[in-house]
């Protein structure tokens, strides 16, 4: 956990949107559009609200991130890179023969992560699994969970939900990314979720809906879904898949896309000049 303000957030997730482009590109392919989406609540987590130690990824007293959309994994391995929980150089290793990094986060590769994930709706029960070895271990720290919104139409994350709600498990926050996108198309035609509010309450959750790129709210909510007593959080992130790669963001195509590392290093000069 640290003191470091908004300002300097907003450009370490333009750093972290830059090795993003960049480790994909340099592979020619992968999942750009849910990694884009995520970024802004990647860097608030590691830079401002999680106790970890790059030094020491297994320590016991840490926070835990599950990364239950494990396919954005790019994102979360350029901000443990950055963190430096391993060599920068690593990120262009993505996907590759021998790599440590892999499509899919594995906690058996890669330092600093937590959970292995990527089989879509199990990474929230996975994460109810350390949120309540945690209390029995008496470690008083949180586990935080990112699951998607297409992955929401499984059935096992509403069963998790049930669980963690039955065993108040207040040291549980979790994000649903909406970006509103699925590899096939539009959620909302695929199979609708909405109302997420009224879902998450109803299955027994305190729950907030707020724009997922917005460094002053994700703070705000974060620091107050910590002062839960009796229930488990969900924080509803309105994003945009792809954002601040030109192009990538709002395009249907984006879930798992094909470019080139010249296009890569266009859209990182574009991103240079942007207030992102």
């Amino acid at each position: 956990m640290s003191n470091i303000d908004l300002k300097e957030l907003k450009e370490k997730a333009k750093e972290i949107r830059i090795k993003t482009i960049d480790s994909i590109g340099f592979l020619g392919v992968g999942h750009i559009g849910g990694a884009m989406s995520i970024i802004e609540l990647l860097t608030i987590l590691y830079y401002k609200k999680m106790k970890i130690d790059p030094i020491n990824p297994k320590m016991a007293d840490r926070d835990k991130l599950v990364l239950s959309k494990g396919h954005a994994g790019p994102a979360l391995y350029c901000t443990l890179a950055d963190k430096g929980f391993f060599p920068v150089k690593w990120l262009h290793t993505l996907n590759q023969g021998g790599t440590k990094l892999p499509s899919h986060c594995d906690m058996n590769m890669t330092p600093g992560i937590d959970m292995t994930t990527g089989s879509l709706g199990q990474g929230l029960s996975s994460a109810i699994g350390l949120a309540l070895s945690m209390r029995l271990d008496n470690i008083d720290r949180n586990v935080f969970a990112i699951i998607g919104d297409g992955e929401s139409q499984e059935g096992q994350n509403w069963e998790a939900a049930m669980a963690a709600s039955q065993f108040k498990l207040n040291n549980l926050i979790a994000f649903t990314d909406y970006n509103k996108m699925q590899i096939d198309g539009y959620t909302k035609d695929i199979m609708p979720i909405d109302d997420l509010e009224a879902k998450w309450k109803a299955f027994g959750w305190n729950t907030y809906r707020i724009n997922g790129h917005d460094f002053s709210a994700l703070d705000n909510t974060i620091d107050s879904a910590r002062q839960s007593f009796d229930k488990p959080i969900m924080i509803i992130l309105d994003t945009i898949k792809g954002k601040g790669c030109s192009f990538a963001e709002g395009k249907l195509n984006n879930h798992n896309m094909p470019f080139t590392y010249e296009e890569a290093k266009e859209a990182i000069k574009i991103l240079e000049e942007t207030n992102v």
